[in-house]
């Protein structure tokens, strides 16, 4: 179990989640993310390796494309009203928000659906780590690439990324030293590779 420490009176630190909205200015476009850590805890605040997974990946979301939104079933209504207040009326058809809860109910999503995977801060519950990486195979092809924004804050985080090595080839994308968020790329590995 991960546990954010929080003290409502205590400087800045943690405060921000505690924030009814949060706001991002990306590409031209501002967005205001509703935040609700009394209701949702850590599945309803906004996290640093998820700005910086927008800022770096948002422009290379093409006009036109569909997107799927995933979390777990609680926090899905909570979603849904994100993507709602944040994506015009002609865009919200092609933002699909579906329940994904790791190793669970695969069989809703095609194997290999998905060109392109975002993951932001999902990596910090070890017990976790066996239904992500199933969930990762699952979801993507060979010609599919997985971004990975995290910190590595503990061991079991670099145990993570090994494991993921040994099923996908792994580099570091990118690393914002202030924020100590790192972007890994992944993509499964070829068979032949291993020869």
């Amino acid at each position: 179990m991960a546990l954010v420490p929080y003290e409502e009176t205590r400087g800045m630190g943690l405060q921000k989640f505690h924030q009814p909205l949060a706001t991002f200015s990306f590409a031209n476009h501002t967005i205001q993310i509703r935040q609700d850590w009394r209701q949702l805890g850590v599945a309803a605040v906004v996290w640093d390796a998820a700005k910086e997974t927008q800022v770096r990946c948002f422009p290379c979301s093409r006009p036109g494309a569909h997107v799927t939104i995933t979390d777990r079933k609680v926090a899905l209504e909570f979603l849904k009203s994100n993507v709602q207040a944040n994506l015009p009326p002609h865009i919200q058809p092609k933002a699909v928000v579906k329940e994904l809860t790791w190793g669970h109910n695969l069989g809703n999503f095609s194997p290999g659906e998905f060109d392109l995977i975002l993951g932001a801060d999902i990596i910090y519950l070890e017990e976790t780590f066996t239904d992500l990486l199933q969930t990762l195979e699952h979801l993507s092809s060979n010609h599919s690439v997985i971004l990975l924004a995290c910190r590595i804050r503990y061991e079991r985080d670099n145990n993570f990324l090994a494991m993921l090595e040994k099923r996908f080839t792994v580099s570091k994308a990118h690393y914002d030293p202030e924020k100590d968020v790192h972007i890994y790329k992944a993509q499964k590995r070829n068979p032949r590779d291993d020869l």
